[in-house]
């Protein structure tokens, strides 16, 4: 796949798991990929994490907008981004969610897209 600018893009799979790996690595809580595919036309993939702090949500969503950069993918739509209980970053074919968990418990997305594939990260 070529991106816009003619270098190689990753898919929409290699995207959700790279995001996922970026929020790891920032010690964001319950990390989770929904594969929406079957049941949503509106992307491919959702994933959604936690953080126990504001500051730290603005932590994750810098080092998943990092990642995605060095992987030639620049983010179509931002939400939220301040006070930073719940950040979405639309990506087209991923969209990331990162709450705040008291946010994340309340909107309970997890409950919500139930009927989703559950995508496991191989060395969580």
């Amino acid at each position: 796949m070529q991106s816009r600018r003619g270098e190689k893009a990753i898919n929409s799979y290699e995207k959700a798991i790279t995001i996922a790996r970026a929020c790891l690595e920032k010690k964001a809580e319950d990390v989770k990929i929904l594969d929406i595919r079957k049941i949503s036309s509106i992307s491919d993939f959702f994933v959604i994490c936690s953080a126990s702090s504001t500051r730290r949500t603005e932590t994750i969503k810098d080092a998943v907008d990092q990642k995605l950069r060095l992987n030639n993918c620049r983010v179509w739509h931002e939400e939220g981004r301040s006070p930073g209980t719940w950040i979405i970053l639309d990506y087209s074919d991923v969209i990331v969610h990162i709450f705040h968990e008291q946010v994340r418990k309340f909107y309970n997305l997890d409950r919500l897209w139930g009927d989703a594939d559950l995508v496991m990260l191989n060395d969580k």
